[in-house]
């Protein structure tokens, strides 16, 4: 299995003793707070934190371009093969901007003989925000798999065979590799693996649970309604429409609801369902979906479908998804 390691921690150890002050400071006397520390005004006037900086580096071939994807649908400011000496500016920018709040981007060997001078302007980062170094790696067999599957030029290729471009690459990226916070080997995640990581990681389980899910009643005689990603077919519960005190009225309606909810077969059909979708949703998050449309339909798209499409979006809101119902053809 592919591994997530964190880098080793550095820092060096002060030659002040357990306790001392180093020479010429006082105790009392605090640190200034960095820049990215001090909160900021947003476009409102309202106070918001400083920006967040990922940088993502490492092995050509390892998946670079599909993470940087990744966090731009997170909503990350996203830039790929921004020259390094143009990235402390790129930080300072977007650290007093007011609509920036996370960025993204892409350092890799690209730069040629400019990415010598990038852990010198990752230090220099660190003091401007919070900055996460991600590394990515994969191996010799994974690289030249997808070289060949792309049919792309390795950047170090030239005359070289790739394998060749490939050890050489790694030995000019052992000292960023060294400085990283997270390293990730992508060998064995395919594309949409890659990205469910990376929303996981940095999006968080309860944000995740952010798309939106639609719950959409309509009639068959209409249509189906061409957005929907699943569709279920309610006509074989008993239909109100053939009750003449119910004809006039909808779904919405208590004793047109009660009266469909008082078969067996209707009460076993939402807790079936139900379940199904607790346990697919999570599945098109990790996927990346932001809007997932559960269609239900009945003849006419006023009784039975309105009625499940409520119940549904009430059991999906109570397992905590975010959710809306869309009664399509109520008034027709």
């Amino acid at each position: 299995m592919a591994a997530v390691m964190p880098a080793a921690r550095r820092g060096s150890k002060s030659s002040a003793g357990a306790g001392q002050a180093p020479p010429g400071v006082g105790r009392s006397l605090q640190p200034e707070k960095p820049p990215h520390a001090v909160l900021r005004r947003g476009r409102r006037g309202e106070e918001v934190p400083g920006l967040e900086l990922v940088v993502i580096t490492g092995m050509s071939g390892s998946g670079k371009g599909s993470v940087l994807r990744a966090f731009e649908d997170l909503g990350y400011y996203s830039v790929d093969n921004l020259p390094v000496d143009l990235i402390a500016t790129f930080a300072e920018l977007c650290r007093t901007s007011r609509d920036i709040f996370h960025a993204a981007l892409v350092v890799d060997v690209r730069e040629g003989e400019a990415l010598n001078r990038f852990p010198a302007q990752l230090h220099r980062l660190r003091s401007l925000a919070p900055v996460k170094l991600l590394f990515l790696e994969a191996s010799d067999e994974a690289v030249m798999r997808r070289y060949s599957e792309t049919r792309r030029p390795h950047p170090l290729a030239g005359e070289q065979p790739i394998s060749q471009a490939i050890r050489t690459e790694r030995e000019r990226l052992k000292k960023i590799r060294a400085l990283s916070d997270v390293i990730l080997d992508t060998s064995k995640f395919n594309v949409h693996e890659l990205r469910a990581l990376i929303h996981d990681r940095f999006k968080g389980s309860e944000q995740a649970r952010s798309m939106l899910v639609s719950c959409t009643s309509f009639g068959y005689r209409q249509g189906v309604p061409p957005d929907s990603d699943l569709v279920f077919d309610v006509r074989f519960l008993p239909n109100p429409n053939y009750i003449p005190q119910f004809r006039p009225l909808s779904g919405k309606h208590p004793r047109v609801s009660k009266y469909i909810k008082s078969f067996p077969q209707t009460e076993e059909f939402i807790n079936r369902i139900s379940e199904l979708l607790v346990y697919l949703v999570p599945h098109y998050i990790r996927e990346g979906k932001s809007y997932l449309t559960i269609a239900f339909g009945c003849t006419g798209g006023q009784h039975r479908s309105v009625t499940i499409a409520d119940a549904i979006r009430k059991s999906l809101a109570a397992a905590g998804f975010a959710t809306k119902v869309v009664h399509r053809d109520i008034n027709r």
